[in-house]
């Protein structure tokens, strides 16, 4: 990295290129209040899936107050992750999927990273593509191939200028989606809003507590979705114990609110939506303002994608790709307009499918992220060199994760794959990310202490991680690191 002496290459600077990839950011480069973290974290919970789930809460029959319940739980389990994991960021310095490097091993990360973050994050962005360019085809009356062509290119322009771009517009696009979710909110409640009580005979009852611990779930794997980006947009604040603090609440209420504002209104308006198709849905519950309401949910994709495409790339380089972070944020905007190509009919079945599977994996490669850096020593930045070493070939870490994810699977509930336990018990609800995170952090206790699985002998002296032309945008001359 660039000697503590010398002047930011990047800084502040919002219209230039961001020249870091998976580099661990030097303190001369540190910078930022940790309030932008509400901005980042509230923009991008301004989605209309998240309402969708909220109707959720009519096929399993819960009352209004049982399914609110349910959210709150959910939201507030999930931005307590959320809020944990940003500071990680700040104290470290490095992306998420860089700090997995510590527990699975610089060769054992691969496979969770190519499977949950290049995965999600060409999933996510495929699934809110889809959602804008249908928004923007309904406005505008062209093609839905060219709208979605349009989201993907702002997309690209905006990732390619990276983390200050991203917070600026983050904030911006909070002070416009704010009012037109409002609008929203208050129409649609006008319109069809209403309070309602249990109902049995309802298509997906299994029963309230089942019901619940699923429908809280759901709103807990939205935001177990965004774990392992989490520090990405925290990793610039300077590392001092009051920007940690607060990182942690700003990035925790960020989440809260909007996940619990929107799926709360999801379940008022649930019961009387006659079609499960989005914008279909949109129209029916907007009425006359369905042109404002487009144009939030046209814009809510850009807010969402901005960190989904940006945190793929990151991934991509993760995995050793040999492209630059401007390069493998293309790739990831290019395949996720081919899925969003595939994949525009119907969304909605496809987006709870892929909620489900993305969570099932999340959740126990969080909860070895997390006991790593709390138990296993990883919050000592003097340990930062370990995870570019590449002679911790394979860690302890991927058998703590492949064994939560392996546990999980009885549980699973699916249109797919329903597991053997989740068939035979219904009503207990879908148990698989919370049996899957367990499990990831029992096997890590046993294990943290022994001998990497298989480490490479370099001599004594650590294999580092190649230079920048694999994984940065910065000329050679600025790659070293402390």
């Amino acid at each position: 990295m660039t000697p503590a002496s010398q002047g930011p290459v990047y800084g502040s600077a919002v219209t230039k290129v961001e020249p870091f990839g998976i580099d661990h950011i030097p303190d001369s480069e540190r910078h930022g209040k940790p309030s932008s973290q509400f901005f980042v974290w509230f923009a991008a919970g301004l989605n209309f899936p998240v309402i969708l789930l909220g109707f959720s809460a009519t096929f399993f029959g819960l009352s209004f107050s049982a399914a609110a319940v349910a959210i709150v739980v959910g939201a507030a389990v999930g931005s307590l992750l959320m809020s944990v994991m940003s500071r990680m960021g700040v104290r470290l310095g490095v992306p998420q999927q860089i700090q997995a490097r510590g527990p699975l091993g610089f060769f054992g990360n691969f496979l969770p990273v190519a499977y949950i973050n290049v995965f999600s994050g060409v999933g996510w962005a495929a699934v809110t593509v889809i959602l804008g360019g249908k928004a923007f085809a309904a406005l505008t009356h062209l093609p839905y191939w060219l709208c979605a062509g349009v989201l993907t290119a702002v997309e690209v322009v905006v990732a390619v200028y990276g983390y200050n771009m991203i917070n600026f517009l983050q904030r911006i696009l909070t002070y416009v989606l704010t009012p037109l979710f409002v609008l929203i909110t208050v129409v649609a409640v006008v319109r069809g809003g209403t309070l309602f009580e249990a109902n049995p005979q309802a298509a997906g009852y299994v029963g309230s507590t089942g019901g619940s611990i699923t429908l809280g779930g759901w709103f807990l794997a939205f935001l177990v979705a965004w774990a392992p980006f989490a520090s990405d947009y925290s990793r610039y604040l300077p590392d001092t114990p009051r920007v940690i603090r607060r990182t942690a609440w700003y990035t925790g209420l960020g989440n809260f609110a909007t996940i619990c504002w929107l799926g709360i209104l999801g379940v008022v308006v649930g019961g009387s939506a006659s079609s499960t198709d989005t914008i279909a849905a949109l129209h029916e519950l907007a009425g006359p303002f369905a042109v404002p309401a487009l144009i939030a949910v046209g814009l809510s994709a850009l807010a969402q994608n901005f960190l989904n495409v940006y945190g793929g790339a990151i991934s991509v380089q993760t995995l050793k790709v040999p492209v630059t972070r401007s390069q493998a944020v293309v790739v990831i905007c290019l395949l996720a307009y081919a899925v969003s190509l595939w994949g525009a009919a119907g969304t909605e079945d496809k987006f709870k499918v892929f909620l489900n599977l993305t969570a099932y994996f999340i959740a126990p490669f969080a909860a070895v992220l997390l006991v790593d850096f709390y138990v296993g020593g990883r919050s000592d930045p003097r340990r930062i060199a370990e995870l570019y070493d590449r002679s911790r070939v394979v860690n302890w870490g991927l058998v703590a994760w492949a064994g939560g994810v392996a546990a999980s699977v009885p549980f699973w509930q699916s249109s797919i794959y329903t597991g053997p336990f989740a068939a035979a018990h219904p009503g207990a609800g879908d148990l698989s990310m919370y049996v899957a995170a367990v499990t990831a952090v029992v096997l890590y206790l046993l294990t943290y202490r022994l001998k990497p699985l298989w480490r490479r002998d370099t001599g004594g002296l650590p294999e580092e991680d190649a230079g920048p032309s694999e994984h940065s945008d910065r000329p050679a001359d600025l790659s070293a690191r402390t």
